[in-house]
């Protein structure tokens, strides 16, 4: 079912102060409490889903999770469920001890290889060791904007391992900047108290997040679907949590902080495509896992969209 009022206070600021109310009306007609149709084949051929959660602290995490076609499945258009057995995870990831204090979830299940992408958002329970099972709230279909083409390549023993190394830290080291800055990709946890959690992408050439110190990145806004989950999230609520995701090292970062927008900054050339819009992210702590051996990615092409 379509919503009379797809989009809550802070989404219709941001809309307005981006001058793009009349596109985000367009566009928001798409969005609904229950998953198109044509989408639930998509999602139980898919590796691949982040999951935006919230810790007892009120501090947003993205977590990723990867599993063997058919891990997840959508028996109907408003259940999804995981098989953990069929997935790659984490003991130090904070999702697991996010689910015991608050359901409220934003998932973002997308196909890198041929840039499509779909929002869930409910609430996720376990409902056993190795499952979850999530109720839909709201969810909707994504531009391909911006969007790097890989193709996933995995070996079926790899899956229900758990990656063990990690590292936590409150400022960044050299490590965690030298991966940020040759990042193509990054996804973000929001959220909105009375709306709950969203997941996005943002992608861009590598080097187009900034780390301007050992605790503060900077992020262009490109021009999007004019809807502004994200932002609308940030102007109510400014945590947010951001996941790195190393497709070569096989090294996923995660980090949670707060983010503060600039919506008419001066730029160098076309930093934003255009837009004047940055974000500016101030990480409270980070947490660096490896993957284990035996999947990788294959890199296609760069989004036609990225700006120079």
């Amino acid at each position: 079912m379509r919503f009379d009022q797809p989009f809550h206070e802070g989404e219709l600021l941001a809309q307005k102060l981006a001058g793009e109310a009349e596109m985000a009306d367009q566009n928001g007609r798409i969005i609904g409490d229950e998953i198109l149709g044509g989408a639930l084949a998509f999602i139980e051929k898919q590796p691949f889903a982040v999951i935006g959660s919230s810790d007892p602290e009120g501090r947003l995490w993205a977590s990723v999770l990867l599993g063997e076609p058919g891990f997840m499945r959508a028996p109907d258009r408003r259940t999804v469920t995981y098989d953990l057995s069929r997935a790659i995870s984490s003991p130090h990831d904070p999702l697991w001890a996010n689910l015991d204090s608050d359901p409220k979830v934003g998932t973002l299940v997308i196909d890198l290889a041929t840039r499509r992408r779909l929002r869930i958002n409910g609430n996720l329970s376990k409902t056993g060791d190795d499952s979850l099972e999530l109720f839909v709230s709201e969810s909707f279909p994504n531009c391909p904007k911006f969007i790097q083409r890989r193709h996933f390549v995995f070996g079926a023993e790899v899956f229900g391992k758990q990656s063990s190394d990690n590292a936590i830290g409150t400022s960044l080291g050299e490590e965690q900047t030298s991966l940020i800055g040759r990042a193509d990709t990054v996804f973000v946890a929001s959220a909105h108290a009375e709306r709950g959690l969203d997941a996005s992408h943002r992608g861009g050439k590598p080097g187009f997040v900034q780390v301007l110190d050992d605790s503060t990145l900077r992020i262009p806004d490109y021009p999007g679907n004019g809807m502004f989950q994200t932002f609308g999230n940030l102007l109510t609520n400014p945590k947010a949590g951001l996941t790195f995701l190393d497709f070569e090292a096989k090294r996923v970062l995660q980090l949670t902080g707060t983010a503060s927008i600039e919506w008419n900054a001066p730029e160098r050339g076309e930093e934003t495509g255009g837009t004047g819009r940055f974000w500016d992210f101030k990480v409270e702590q980070w947490i660096e896992t490896g993957l284990p051996d035996g999947i990788r990615w294959e890199f296609v092409d760069f989004s036609p969209f990225n700006p120079e």
